[in-house]
């Protein structure tokens, strides 16, 4: 989901203003029942609370429904200068947000061709400064959606932004669709950051083990419990537990049964569950083990 790029208004504008609402159609945007809480807490590794969904919570409501079932804090991640700034201003302002700041790669050309790629990006490494942005993401490559066209920008804007998260010594948060070989490639030829996170891991078992061997982390999201997506469970399978995150890439991928309708981190259990269930492992122990991998990459959320 992307939108053109245009100048942050200047002026002491209040980041806090800025929403965007997502397009609703005909399905169903009343949100799931609330799951059952977990009993040892947990992070919701990457969502967009900045999109209003289902019937539009604050950002107040989504963190306090998440809290009320073991969900004790969301990296929130952006994507253009408006939304980065959004969710730096969202971590400042909540003890239970982490943000990550960047140019979505499907972002990237439309700055490009405005002649904007530079500045949107020397933005993105003001904000990386601030002590509750603890990652550069959501950055890399997306072939789905870009053409050929396209495509330096992105690989421009991706070098850059793994650069920024080298020099301000922070996570990346990597989006990688139908890009997997070119990612794995770029990653290897200039070095990875030390804390490189696969959000929404899109691959097979093969690339899996690849990401784990290099000290990849993995993060798995709600569309791993939809029936055609075989291969994230059989990548799953094979990454060792303390590469594992946890994901809602909100109000996107809403988990199964709730396929289709507004997701928020309060669904974050139904999503752990599962891959618990998956790995035929305890729910409480897996549940430790993810949320210790989350504030190995991230910190705590803690000042």
């Amino acid at each position: 989901m992307t939108h053109p790029p245009v100048p942050y208004p200047d002026g002491g504008a209040d980041p806090s203003a800025y929403v965007r609402t997502r397009e609703k159609g005909t399905r169903d945007v009343t949100y799931p029942a609330a799951p059952e809480p977990l009993a040892v807490p947990v992070y919701d590794n990457h969502a967009h609370l900045e999109i209003e969904d289902g019937v539009g919570l604050s950002l107040d409501e989504q963190l306090d429904r998440a809290l009320a079932v073991g969900v004790a804090g969301v990296v929130q991640a952006g994507g253009d200068i408006d939304s980065s700034r959004w969710s730096a201003w969202a971590a400042t302002a909540h003890p239970r947000v982490l943000a990550a700041v960047a140019i979505h790669p499907n972002e990237a050309p439309l700055y490009a061709a405005a002649g904007r790629l530079d500045e949107a990006i020397a933005v993105i490494d003001e904000l990386a400064a601030q002590p509750r942005v603890r990652a550069i993401g959501e950055t890399g490559l997306d072939f789905f959606r870009t053409d050929d066209d396209g495509r330096p920008a992105q690989f421009e804007s991706f070098e850059a932004h793994i650069a920024l998260a080298k020099t301000h010594g922070i996570a990346i948060q990597i989006h990688d669709r139908d890009a997997h070989d070119a990612v794995l490639e770029t990653l290897a030829r200039v070095g990875a950051p030390e804390r490189t996170v696969f959000h929404c891991f899109s691959g097979d078992a093969e690339m899996a083990k690849i990401a784990a061997d290099r000290g990849y982390w993995l993060s798995f999201a709600g569309n791993v419990t939809f029936k055609n997506a075989q291969n994230l469970r059989d990548a799953l399978a094979v990454t060792p537990p303390e590469r594992i995150l946890v994901e809602t890439d909100a109000p996107f991928l809403t988990p199964v049964p709730h396929r289709g309708r507004p997701n928020a981190p309060y669904l974050i259990p139904v999503t752990l569950r599962f891959l618990a269930a998956e790995l035929g492992v305890d729910v409480d122990e897996f549940a430790a083990r993810v949320a210790a991998n989350t504030l190995e990459v991230y910190g705590t959320f803690e000042d």
